[in-house]
């Protein structure tokens, strides 16, 4: 990168003060600022795309590595099933002919006087639901509020009269 101290400046702007002259001198300085503005925001916008192009490949690698592990996991969970899946069969295979009818627990339970729960039934009164609206009428009478009021609002209603003097 360029070196430039404050002694190489102040000579670069002699030069350019007696070649360009006192009378266009701030034009050009604005003229050059600008560009050199435009300039960082370019290099700024190209430095941003190389690093997002940088982190999407890092996510399309991460990607690829978490599929490849769900898939490993899916087929070792796939043959452990189907081991299991054999096994019970050969396991039950010899109690599905041998076993005999289960025998039924509700009536046994009843026979020896423990109290047999009802199933739950919901009841019909829905308490979500309003059965009926009160009348407007009626509001404005017993004086409850139909509106909502902001603050500055209520402040403006109920703020007493001042006498003018």
């Amino acid at each position: 990168m360029i070196d430039l101290g404050i002694s190489k400046l102040a000579l670069i702007g002699v030069v350019a003060l007696v070649v360009i002259g006192p009378e266009k001198l701030p034009r050009v300085a604005r003229t050059v600022g600008a560009l050199l503005g435009k300039a960082q925001r370019y290099v700024a916008e190209v430095k941003a795309e190389v690093n997002r192009s940088i982190e999407l490949e890092e996510l399309k690698r991460m990607k690829e590595s978490v599929e490849k592990t769900a898939r490993e996991v899916e087929t070792q969970v796939s043959s452990t099933a189907a081991d299991f899946e054999r096994e019970w069969s050969q396991v039950t295979a010899g109690l599905e002919s041998a076993s005999a009818p289960a025998p039924d627990v509700s009536a046994d339970l009843a026979a020896l006087g423990s109290p047999l729960y009802p199933e739950y039934k919901r009841p019909k009164k829905n308490f979500r639901l309003k059965r009926q609206a009160v009348p407007q009428w009626y509001k404005a009478r017993a004086g409850v509020r139909r509106y909502a009021l902001s603050g500055a609002a209520r402040v403006a209603r109920y703020r007493p009269k001042t006498l003018p003097r």
